[in-house]
């Protein structure tokens, strides 16, 4: 962000309703948060205990007259609510407002806008506030005639959507046909990866639980790195090498995040769909923050829906340099706790993940001549090696190590096993 930059000024809105005080402030922290990741400045907050929303306004008649003077007060851009209004309730609380009224769903999506980078990611964010703006522009010309760019207007917000509902139609079913178009050639990518018989791995967690800088430098990639949320959005694999050399395949992952915008969890199925094909989930979890476990519960709600909770997982523990006092490991999974910047850290990290990679394959020991010179590298590339020897008398190698079941090389090791 440029220095000079000038941030829209913003109120935030919440309404309590069963949840405990301390899971309320950490929702609204979270959209502090997300405010500062879109470029806002928060200049105040607004909160209400009730049974239920309200079903025309979200929050009370009297609190929505106290919110009128909060606006004259401070002079808003924008006033942010903690959660996905209604069209009828944003219509409502617009003529009542000057500011612009967006909630949680327009702010995430928002910045998921600012962070896509490849073709496929501005595609699925497109049509993700496509479809959350089409059921809001029933007489709403008033209220869309206000955007003027800005936090919530990113992206297709910016031209003047309400001028032709058949257009947004026409381009929610060409983004569609453009996203079946990906889907099939990763698709086929993803079948040449299943015969060449990589094992592949994926991290997930909670978004800024630090995916990407531990990504970063286990497996020399360079993924966006930056302590915001959503710091990365479009999917990135690259190889990673485990301590004896054997190369897996390592796959970083768009943050979750409590309440997730439904459009948006089906828009990045597909993107997921690459968590979905993991031998093995990597979940990060933040320990330096004091709502982990709700993170942790929430990760693995959204694997539930994604039918992806089945799935092997180890649970690393992030930033124990900087761990919450109250933090206990609350994982059933297999655990271990690091600091993904610590050197050693990661290199226990990766001899922990080689022990698993290790319990998925099968054992094997060969004695192969030393003019089957390709054979023996392909050992050394594409299985994990524990002993290799060579016998001078008879010119041939002994090796003992562990393959995966159904690699094209299972073949090979069958006509040498010993």
């Amino acid at each position: 962000m440029l220095k000079n930059e000038t941030k829209e000024k913003v109120i935030l809105v919440g309404c309590q309703l069963e949840e405990d005080d301390l899971r309320f402030q950490y929702s609204l922290s979270e959209l502090e948060e997300l405010t500062e990741t879109a470029r806002g400045q928060v200049l105040s907050t607004l909160t209400q205990k009730r049974d239920g929303v309200h079903p025309g306004t979200y929050i009370g008649k009297g609190k929505v007259e106290e919110l009128a003077l909060l606006e004259d007060q401070f002079e808003p851009d924008i006033i942010i609510f903690n959660d996905e209004l209604s069209p009828s309730q944003i219509r409502n609380l617009s003529k009542e407002l000057d500011a612009r009224v967006i909630d949680r769903t327009q702010l995430i999506l928002d910045i998921f806008a600012q962070r896509a980078r490849s073709r496929e990611g501005k595609l699925q964010v497109e049509l993700a506030q496509l479809q959350y703006l089409l059921p809001r522009l029933i007489g709403q010309g008033a209220s869309l005639s206000r955007l003027g760019g800005g936090i919530g207007t990113r992206g297709p917000g910016e031209t003047k959507l309400e001028s032709d509902r058949r257009h947004i139609h026409r381009r929610i079913d060409d983004i569609k046909k453009q996203l079946q178009t990906i889907v099939l050639h990763r698709e086929r990518y993803r079948e040449r990866r299943k015969r060449n018989k990589a094992f592949q791995i994926a991290l997930i967690g909670y978004t800024n639980a630090g995916k990407s800088t531990l990504f970063n430098r286990i497996s020399f990639a360079d993924s966006y790195e930056e302590n915001q949320l959503f710091a990365t959005l479009d999917p990135l694999t690259r190889k990673m090498p485990l301590p004896s050399g054997y190369s897996t395949l390592l796959t970083d992952t768009v943050g979750f995040i409590q309440d997730l915008p439904t459009t948006l969890v089906a828009a990045f199925r597909s993107t997921l769909e690459e968590v979905k094909e993991a031998d093995l989930l990597i979940h990060i979890v933040d320990s330096s923050n004091p709502d982990y476990s709700q993170h942790e519960e929430t990760v693995q709600s959204l694997l539930k829906d994604l039918d992806m909770d089945g799935l092997p997982q180890l649970t690393v523990y992030n930033k124990r340099d900087m761990m919450d006092r109250d933090f206990v490991p609350s994982s059933d999974w297999d655990r271990v706790l690091i600091s993904a910047l610590n050197e050693d850290d990661r290199g226990k990290l990766l001899v922990k993940i080689e022990e698993i990679v290790k319990q998925h394959m099968i054992p094997y020991h060969v004695i192969i001549p030393a003019s089957e010179g390709k054979l023996l590298s392909q050992l050394k590339n594409e299985t994990i090696l524990r002993k290799l020897e060579f016998i001078e008398e008879s010119q041939t190698y002994d090796l003992t190590g562990f393959h995966l079941e159904d690699h094209p090389i299972a073949g090979n090791i069958k006509k040498f096993h010993r």
